[in-house]
């Protein structure tokens, strides 16, 4: 079977072999090690979620899945259901295994984010009863205990008190008749005690005789006076191997009848491990989960360049002329891509360090082909990608960047190798054409399934066989679909966009074409992969054939990518190069691996001149890519170089934003601080005022203090800061020139004309002083910058005085003062009684200017709606709260027009 044959190429069993070392049971290693690949794209799902969760898990401090005590119980099970008698370490290990698998369960209840875990561990039915039954009658020894029964306890005392009589009875002959006996030893023989005697002496301890050494010197005697206990002994033991028997056939059919459960129990601890042995190898792998891509809206195929021409002509026919196909909704994403057993060799084996490689194909794409030197890592590549297809497959994470999108594959089919055989007659060219036609068989029998589903989907003439072929083609007439000649003639009938055939096929071809005559070969691989391209949703090849590279430029679904080969080491770099056809290097690899000179030599002169043409016109596509890739790196690291100046700069800024809104803030604690300290001090002028006498000396002195108060506390009454000192260049500063656009160092400072000499590279120049400026942009001031200012600063001064003359003297503004007179208590009151009392006192208290209405604070219903009143009250400018030191919030400040 060709899936099969695919599995052994890609090395899938020795990939299992590795994912087995990381299970933890024998259950999980059994399944690794036959790990089988999900038919269906919800079976990946289920999977892979299985994975995703397990991975969680082991993320998590805590949180990694327990096996301890679980074992392989299967074949126990099997023989209780078929009434067969289970033993000790059979009936414990089925005990110790409930309970692992109870503690499983208990470590996934307990997890969050996890349903297809809890969905499995919720189907484990771990029967505690009969794990506490089993752990009852059996000991840790795996033997029945004593406890099982009062019977067998009853039987086990009776042997215990019957051989301490027989060991006495035994002692006291050895003691006797020590002279007699070869050593001071009580053994047995077939189940019964004896005492070793020196064969001379047989007759000093009559008895009977029922072994003897090697050499014959010793026999081993059982006394007559112990026969008769020995006899008894034996009953005892029979009687005893009996009632273990019936414990543990009892044990057994409670086994036997709980079976179907223990059977799913089994399953589920073994799909459990298997996904912490994927999640552990993903780890260690780091890999990446994969994403399927799903196929999009059906489309046209794109038409063939070399037959526009005839589809014109035919233009009635055109729409039928074309297949409709369903590319992918977005391209396959495999960056930084690595060979799993590569690393795994690199890690255990000793092996070279991995070269990953970029795999980025189009939706439309059908067909790559990879060209290249030999041992550059085509075949790597190609094993590389059918490997990641069967782990994303199987539930597996692969070995590649995030992110990591790939088509969900029906079928992975791969012909990679030489499959030559002396036995079977096969050539190399054979054994190619017999494993692609056994590709070819399984793409052709899918067609045939989708279409007995879909009966109006496309029929392709595929058995129309060319009469005139060469020795070559008549090998390849046997397979199933193919034509041997290059371009396919396949008649269809129209189908709906709702009955496409779906092809999702991965075919692998390894040096396809090979082994046969060149020009033979390549019309061969031709025509395979055109068939490819239509009947498979992706086709990778290898190929030296250079008709092969040209196949790009023909049809669209076609893609070129090549191994690169560096021309100053002369030897393969093994990265992937997409877009670019490669060279061979055959000549260059043969003289580095050890070819004589003088034929290489002798080779490179019948290379004809068009092929060299190809060859440099390659190399200078690899070199001008080399180019495009350096330059396209340098721009990211200053993307990201870029990216983390913004960030520095976005965190300055919100630094600064952060500290000037705490500035605010300071700044408006500072003047609620001096509006209260200041409005106590006036509080305290007029308390003064209203306790004493009311002179003018008195009032005198209250406005002087004022006036101190205005001073200490107002803004415009403070001094203002001395303006900082102008830039003024010094020797041996660097400073800017505007006009020229220079940087320049100062070698001498200004003079009385306020020149100073410069210097910028090698030149030297005088520059005026009002000409420069500082790296910071501040411009030096004059001696006309500075004279003008004065003269400004004196008529400002002259103005203000002569407004200030013309003026009349202003009284300085009354100070609202709390009196019992513009003070209104509304406490209690209801806010429709509140509204009339407050229209009253603003009435009376129109002369003061201002109202003091005293509310509480209490549930601030009152407040709010002595504030709603106030707000459409016509004579009211504004109101406030009260400071605390006058009542805070339970008391508003009124001031009237």
């Amino acid at each position: 079977m060709i899936q099969a044959e695919t599995l052994e190429l890609l090395e899938w069993p020795r990939l299992c072999q590795h994912l087995a070392t990381f299970a933890a049971t024998k259950l999980g290693v059994a399944a690794a090690l036959d790990l089988e690949i999900p038919a269906t794209q919800a079976q990946t799902a289920e999977l892979l979620a299985q994975t995703q969760e397990a991975y969680q898990l082991e993320s998590r401090a805590g949180g990694a899945l327990s096996f301890e005590g679980i074992q392989d119980i299967g074949t126990s099970l099997q023989r209780a259901e078929l009434q067969g008698l289970l033993s000790g370490e059979e009936l414990l290990a089925i005990a110790t295994t409930l309970a692992g698998a109870r503690q499983l369960r208990r470590i996934i209840d307990s997890q969050a984010d996890v349903p297809t875990l809890k969905e499995l561990a919720a189907q484990l039915r771990t029967y505690p009863e009969l794990e506490q039954e089993i752990h009852r009658c059996i000991d840790d020894r795996a033997q029945v205990a004593d406890r099982a029964t009062p019977k067998l306890a009853g039987i086990r005392v009776q042997m215990r008190q019957l051989r301490d009589r027989i060991y006495q009875i035994l002692q006291g002959i050895l003691q006797r008749q020590s002279n007699a006996v070869q050593e001071q030893l009580i053994t047995q023989r077939s189940g019964r005690f004896v005492i070793p005697v020196k064969a001379p002496q047989k007759d000093a301890i009559p008895g009977i005789v029922h072994d003897s050494s090697a050499s014959g010197a010793t026999l081993y005697v059982e006394p007559h006076s112990t026969v008769n206990l020995n006899n008894q002994m034996r009953q005892l033991l029979r009687q005893e191997q009996a009632e273990e028997e019936a414990v543990r056939r009892a044990l057994t059919e409670q086994v036997a009848a709980v079976k179907p459960d223990l059977d799913r129990l089994v399953v589920v601890v073994t799909t459990l491990d298997l996904a912490v042995a994927k999640a552990r190898y993903s780890f260690w792998l780091q890999a990446n989960p994969p994403k399927f891509i799903e196929l999009g809206e059906p489309e046209l195929a794109p038409k063939n360049p070399e037959k526009e021409d005839e589809e014109k002509e035919d233009e009635e026919n055109s729409e039928n002329s074309q297949l409709l196909i369903r590319n992918l909704r977005s391209q396959i994403t495999l960056r930084q891509l690595r060979h799993p057993l590569l690393v795994w060799q690199q890690h255990h084996e000793q092996g070279f360090p991995v070269v990953p490689v970029d795999l980025t194909i189009a939706p439309h794409i059908r067909v790559v082909a990879i060209t290249g030197p030999n041992t550059g890592g085509k075949t790597v590549t190609l094993k590389t990608l059918g490997l990641a297809a069967l782990m994303a497959k199987a539930g597996m994470f692969v070995a590649a960047r995030e992110p990591v999108e790939l088509p969900w594959f029906d079928n992975i089919l791969a012909d990679i190798g030489d499959e030559q055989s002396l036995q079977q007659s096969l050539s190399t060219f054979s054994g190619h054409i017999r494993r692609i036609s056994r590709i070819l068989e399984v793409l052709h029998n899918k067609s045939q399934a989708e279409g007995e589903e879909n009966s109006n989907l496309p029929i392709t003439n595929s058995q129309q066989q060319d009469e005139e072929v060469t020795d070559t083609q008549n090998t390849v007439s046997a397979l199933p679909i193919l034509k041997p000649k290059l371009q396919i003639s396949q008649p269809q009938i129209p189908i709906t966009n709702s009955q496409l055939p779906i092809p999702k096929s991965l075919v692998l071809l390894d040096e396809v074409g090979a082994g046969t005559d060149p020009s033979e070969g390549s019309a061969l691989a031709i025509a395979l992969l055109q068939y490819l391209a239509q009947h498979s949703l992706l086709t990778v090849a290898t190929t030296h054939f250079g008709e092969l590279k040209a196949l790009k430029y023909q049809d669209s679904r076609f893609e070129n990518a090549s191994v690169e080969f560096d021309d100053n080491s002369m030897q393969p770099t093994y990265r992937l190069l997409w877009g670019i056809p490669g060279r061979s290097n055959a000549l260059t690899i043969a003289k580095r691996l050890g070819l004589l000179a003088e034929i290489v030599e002798e080779a490179q002169t019948y290379v004809g001149g068009a092929s060299q043409d190809v060859n440099q016109v390659i190399a200078g596509l690899e070199a001008q890519r080399r180019k495009q890739e350096t330059k396209a790196r340098e721009a990211t690291q200053l993307l990201h170089q870029t990216e983390k100046l913004h960030r520095e700069v976005s965190q300055k800024a919100a630094a600064l934003q952060e500290r000037e809104r705490e500035l605010k803030i300071a700044q408006e604690v500072a003047v609620n601080e001096a509006i209260g300290s200041a409005k106590s001090e006036i509080a305290q002028i007029i308390r003064r005022l209203q306790s004493g006498n009311q002179t003018a000396q008195n009032a005198q002195q209250a406005t002087e203090t004022l006036n101190q108060i205005s001073q200490k506390h107002l803004p415009s009454r403070q001094q203002p800061a001395k303006p900082k000192p102008s830039f003024m260049p010094k020797v041996g500063d660097r400073i800017r020139i505007p006009s020229l656009g220079q940087t320049a160092e100062v070698l001498s400072g200004p003079d009385a004309n306020e020149e100073l000499s410069v210097r910028f590279g090698i030149m030297k120049m005088t520059v005026k002083l009002g000409e420069i400026e500082s790296l910071d942009g501040e411009k030096p001031e004059t001696k006309a910058q500075l004279a003008k200012a004065a003269a400004q600063a004196q008529a400002l001064a002259t103005a203000k005085a002569k407004q200030a003359a013309a003026e009349p003297a202003k009284p300085n503004p009354e100070i609202a003062i709390r009196t019992a007179n513009n003070s209104i208590d509304l406490r209690g009151a209801r806010v429709s009684d509140a509204e009339i009392e407050i229209d009253r006192a603003l009435s009376k208290a129109v002369e003061y200017g201002v109202l003091w209405i005293i509310h509480g604070k209490g549930t601030g219903q009152l407040r709010r709606g002595v504030h709603e009143f106030l707000a459409n009250h016509p004579q009211v400018s504004r109101f406030e709260l009260a400071s605390q030191k006058e009542g805070g919030a339970g008391v508003t400040v009124v001031y009237l027009k």
